[in-house]
């Protein structure tokens, strides 16, 4: 009777629960190693047609780092263009990106100048070109690298925020590239989303009664006039209120949590990790004026399908401009999915939502357009 039992503990797994340890054993993880280790064995590829790269790939002159996994080489390949610039979205992968590999062959990025690919490189050396015709090109790229190195004639690209416009120009510039071109966060009018934003914010200051933030929202007024760039200084009060408000993720005081989960990506090292902050900086400095004052409601026309998934609450950047560009813009096929409890980090949000939308409405695309090989 004893040997039967014990054989059931065995077979159901009880004590895999942290009940079964020892009370005087400390508790696991202890540290950013031990983190990073779980969530790299339980996110492994182990299907017999999987693929788990992390590796740097020649890239405009310098060396960029990118993470390619999924669980079937078969699968379609989904370019991940992460915002910013400079807000890398890799390290951030392993919690909203897992399921996503069981339909899809995902790669994400660290753009020039972004995250393990800024620490890759020279900063002083690359400085200069860091510019958006440069971001375009790599943009070019690393696609055409995507489809010699996997055969492929056709890719998705997802473009979130900044990698919206960079997505954006490469539905516009190579559709014959593209499967589909999917925006979350999608940039529009820049000028007139951070006006937007900037009303929001003193909006519901005044809700709040909260005398701080309406006094700081005040002493940028007006905000964003015109076409100019919007100084940096004054962008930082504006994205302070308006993150702690919940325009960038609903109902939070802005993204601390995303932040500090980049801590326990596996595919960056110790100084990775360090230098997020730095390499934002950085990025910012050198590409920030040239994204607040893109207009890309000129965009009318694109000759490959179409997909906005847009967070109802998002006021970093503007939803409802999104959404009223979507409306005018002719495409062979198009679709908005609105995800009604997000912000700008829809993927983070409701990374449920997100997946089934993927497969529902994304991947199906794939099929209705089969790859020739690339020779």
């Amino acid at each position: 009777m004893r040997s039967r039992f014990l054989s059931f503990i065995a077979v159901f797994g009880l004590c895999a629960s942290t009940s079964c340890l020892r009370a005087e054993e400390p508790p696991s993880p202890g540290n950013r190693a031990e983190a990073v280790k779980i969530i790299a064995d339980m996110r492994r590829i182990v299907t017999p047609d999987g693929i788990e790269r992390h590796e740097k790939v020649r890239i405009g002159g310098i060396d960029q780092w990118v993470s390619i996994r999924g669980n079937d080489k078969r699968n379609p390949i989904l370019l991940m263009v992460h915002g910013g610039p400079g807000w890398v979205s890799m390290p951030t992968s392993w919690y909203f990106q897992r399921g996503w590999e069981e339909y899809f062959t995902v790669v994400q990025w660290d753009q020039r100048g972004a995250g393990s690919t800024y620490a890759a490189n020279d900063p002083v050396a690359v400085a200069s070109t860091i510019t958006p015709e440069r971001m375009i090109a790599d943009t070019e790229e690393m696609i055409g690298w995507l489809r010699k190195e996997f055969g492929k004639q056709k890719v998705f690209v997802l473009g979130h925020s900044w990698g919206s416009y960079l997505g954006l120009e490469m539905a516009r510039r190579h559709p014959d590239w593209l499967y589909a071109y999917i925006g979350i966060g999608q940039m529009t009018n820049m000028p007139e989303s951070e006006r937007q934003g900037w009303q929001f914010a003193m909006d519901e200051a005044r809700k709040a009664g909260n005398t701080e933030a309406i006094k700081e929202l005040e002493s940028i007024a007006p905000y964003a006039e015109g076409t100019k760039p919007v100084p940096l200084s004054s962008l930082m009060i504006q994205r302070k209120w308006l993150n702690q408000f919940g325009g960038m993720v609903y109902r939070r005081t802005g993204g601390q949590a995303e932040s500090a989960a980049m801590s326990l990506s596996p595919e960056y090292t110790d100084r990775d990790v360090q230098l997020i902050g730095e390499a934002s900086n950085y990025s910012l400095d050198k590409l920030l004026s040239h994204a607040l004052t893109l207009d890309l409601g000129g965009v009318k026309h694109l000759d490959c399908p179409l997909i906005l998934f847009l967070g109802r609450h998002d006021h970093n950047v503007s939803s409802s401009l999104g959404e009223a560009w979507f409306q005018k813009v002719q495409a062979p096929s198009k679709r908005l999915v609105w995800f009604e409890n997000s912000a700008h980090e829809v993927m983070n949000e409701e990374p449920g939502k997100t997946l089934i939308s993927l497969v529902r409405y994304v991947r199906p695309l794939a099929n209705e357009n089969p790859d020739a090989v690339v020779h």
